[in-house]
């Protein structure tokens, strides 16, 4: 929920409301939409500080073009304020929107989104800060930003963007599905190409066999013929003939 250190002897807590009233001190309410950091000094409320995080400029048409490559559902998992979250993710168009949660928190959702959709489909997570890093190594694919991500998101996603543009995950998932449509193409393709010419060869084949004179089982098959035909040749002549298969079988 926040900070609280000794700076030159006193004490300055550094935080969100929940820490103030765990300190058990009286903050005031800022109604600016950001992340507000409530101050107190040696247990007086000293003011506060507004942090606005500003939308990347692609960042609805990354969700735009998320649901037309068919991703189904999209949903926000931030830490930050319920007002901010829900105005960024109305901007953006996001179906689902969950605030002020702990990385401990972001896993528990993560976990009920698997749950619900086991099967179905597969979840993928985007994220850059540390907070990140359990959520990215939980989900079926983890999408890390290289840019301005910390090392431990980077380390434990699956995917890195090295610009940290938004854009690039719809892309991306149209090119894996190109590949995956050339891969199997090029699959089919080869077995069609080898079944065509497996047939052709044993067509071939037989052809010759059936047509070579100088094929020793054709040659076999005639002079077997012609012994059988000719029952009343003398004994020396079926000896010959006999010689004769000898030396073909030789061949």
């Amino acid at each position: 929920h926040g900070v609280v250190a000794k700076v030159d002897g006193t004490t300055v807590a550094a935080g969100n409301s929940k820490l103030m009233k765990k300190l058990g001190i009286e903050y005031k309410d800022c109604h600016s939409v950001g992340t507000i950091i409530h101050l107190a000094i040696d247990g007086a409320y000293a003011g506060h500080i507004v942090i606005s995080d500003v939308e990347k400029p692609t960042s609805r048409q990354a969700i735009a073009q998320l649901k037309k490559a068919g991703v189904e559902k999209t949903v926000m998992l931030t830490g930050d304020a319920k007002a901010v979250a829900d105005k960024v993710g109305t901007d953006l168009g996001v179906d689902e929107i969950h605030s002020e949660l702990l990385p401990g928190d972001k896993v528990s959702e993560v976990e009920k989104l698997l749950n619900a959709h086991a099967g179905k489909g597969k979840l993928a997570f985007v994220g850059d800060g540390i907070n990140d890093a359990p959520v990215l190594s939980r989900a079926d694919i983890g999408i890390a930003m290289g840019a301005l991500g910390s090392d431990a998101a980077i380390e434990a996603a699956d995917v890195v963007l090295m610009d940290d543009d938004p854009m690039k995950i719809a892309k991306g998932i149209k090119l894996s599905r190109k590949c995956i449509s050339i891969v199997y193409q090029n699959i089919v393709f080869a077995l069609l190409v080898k079944a065509i010419f497996l047939k052709t060869h044993i067509v071939i084949i037989i052809y010759i066999i059936e047509t070579d004179n100088m094929n020793p089982f054709n040659r076999i098959k005639q002079l077997l013929c012609k012994i059988r035909a000719d029952e009343s040749r003398s004994a020396s002549d079926q000896y010959s003939g006999i010689m004769q298969i000898n030396c073909v079988l030789h061949f």
